[in-house]
């Protein structure tokens, strides 16, 4: 049984968005990429990236060039061999996780419509109720309150703040939030790297007052070997991102002592293949995951959700990225939010495909 790449179609698939800032710069669009694999059985399947150059390093236009190079490596193989056309990647290339990334999804959304199953039951899962906390960008302490108060009135439960800008204004930016939304309401925090080991010690004692759940990535991972020394000092749980991209740094930061917790995105880890990997290595541990992204359109996020339905030791869920301040939605079909809960239809497959209309306007490369 095989279902042979017949030609591979690539998009430029940019989206606006209103500009959101972390510690390590502001995004105005999301830099997507989006693939169509298609097979000699007469369906395609969908892959979508999201590139976030200031944390994984790679870019719109690098996705795109590799996108290219990648494209004609499958051209006659088996779609249906997931584990060797990863490979192949992984031989042509080192990193570039995020672009291939896509790569997976679409083998993904192929084998599971070979076999006339949805995602999740293809990958051996079932729905659950799955909640996503909401992003607030870094900004001012008032304005961060001010949104707070606007998510909590929107229904929202869990708030994800983001920090790294100072430990100082970072623990008054927390201080202002907790006031505003009340005792309730979770919070947790993400420094991306953003701070020194004392600027992390002093914002960690300082944050333990105001019932935080973790904190990611406090530090640049060139600290990762003072976080065992972090954990010991902090009352806030530690949350590991951009410390772990594949199953070796799990079981690295895991058996180091260097996380409570891990968070799993497709931009780091490649795709799907290499996520359940991190997950299970997390979960023979007794380490809890969150299923993480950076500015995926309802596609990919779709790819992600039907992961999570398969993926018991993912506990949290930080899937907002479409609420995000997308001012375009280029997604038909795919996951729905009920406030701030996801669901997806039974559809074949991920479930999910670019807007024709959409991809109209976008640069188009066939391989």
């Amino acid at each position: 049984m095989s279902a042979i790449i017949s030609s591979i179609n690539i998009y430029r698939f940019s989206i606006q968005m209103e500009p959101f800032t972390i510690a390590t710069g502001t995004m105005n669009h999301a830099q997507n990429v989006f693939i169509r694999v298609h097979t000699n059985k007469g369906f395609y399947g969908v892959g979508e990236c999201s590139a976030f150059p200031m944390i994984v390093g790679e870019t719109q236009d690098t996705c795109l060039v590799m996108a290219k190079y990648f494209a004609k490596l499958w051209i006659g193989k088996d779609a249906l061999d997931i584990e060797a056309r990863m490979q192949q990647l992984h031989d042509a290339a080192a990193g570039n996780t995020t672009i291939k990334s896509a790569f997976d999804m679409a083998l993904y959304d192929i084998s599971a419509k070979n076999t006339g199953l949805p995602l999740y039951k293809f990958l051996g899962g079932e729905k659950r109720v799955v909640e996503s906390d909401i992003t607030i960008g870094i900004n001012t302490p008032e304005a961060m309150a001010h949104k707070a108060i606007d998510f909590k009135a929107s229904g929202a439960n869990i708030l994800k703040v983001k920090l790294g800008k100072g430990a100082g204004t970072d623990v008054e930016r927390i201080k202002q939030i907790r006031e505003a939304v009340g005792p309730e309401m979770k919070i947790r925090v993400d420094a991306n790297q953003g701070w020194s080991f004392d600027e992390a010690v002093l914002a960690l004692q300082a944050l333990g007052s105001y019932e935080i759940e973790f904190c990611e990535q406090p530090m640049r991972t060139w600290y990762d070997d003072r976080l065992p020394e972090l954990l010991k000092l902090s009352p806030v749980k530690i949350m590991a991102d951009e410390s772990i991209y594949n199953h070796h740094d799990a079981r690295k930061q895991i058996n180091s002592g260097s996380c409570h917790y891990i968070n799993i995105k497709m931009a780091k880890s490649g795709g799907i293949l290499e996520a359940k990997k991190i997950h299970d290595t997390a979960a023979e541990r007794g380490i809890p995951c969150m299923m993480g992204g950076m500015l995926e359109s309802r596609i990919a996020l779709s790819a992600k959700l039907h992961f999570v339905y398969a993926s018991p030791n993912i506990h949290f869920y930080d899937m907002d990225t479409c609420m995000l301040g997308h001012l375009q939605d280029p997604c038909v079909g795919g996951v729905t939010y009920d406030g701030y809960k996801l669901n997806i239809s039974d559809a074949i497959g991920i479930g999910a495909d670019a807007d024709e209309e959409f991809l109209k306007k976008c640069e188009k490369w066939t391989v």
